[in-house]
């Protein structure tokens, strides 16, 4: 995917995805449902836990990607959408994920989100 300078690609360039977050896991994962099946592939997930000293706020720790979906914007589709439900949920984070750290360069929208003993900052 080719851009301009200082222009963005769109956040989300995948139609039926579907977000879920599944806390026996520790994770969000990503699945992409397909209405002529009724089947849904999984994508990858966002590895999470609660922040020790503040219980309501995620650590987002890693981001994993299937190899056959790299490089194709599930990564920042499903960034995009785990900061989005945090976002709707008054929820903060912090983070260890290099992914997420360069995500919020990109998409400084989201910093407000940010929980104060975030690895990135």
């Amino acid at each position: 995917m080719s851009t301009s300078r200082g222009v963005q690609p769109e956040k989300i360039v995948h139609q039926n995805l579907r977000l879920v977050d599944a806390p026996a896991k520790d994770r969000f994962e990503l699945h992409q449902d397909n209405p002529d099946t009724g089947t849904s592939t999984f994508i990858g997930f966002i590895g999470y836990r609660m922040a020790g000293d503040h219980p309501a706020v995620y650590d987002l720790q890693h981001t994993i990607v299937a190899e056959q979906f790299g490089r194709q914007g599930y990564a920042r589709a499903l960034a995009t959408l785990v900061l989005e439900q945090l976002k709707k949920q008054e929820q903060s984070f912090i983070t260890h994920c290099s992914y997420i750290a360069d995500y919020l360069r990109r998409y400084p929208e989201y910093q407000e989100l940010l929980g104060e003993s975030s690895a990135n900052e």
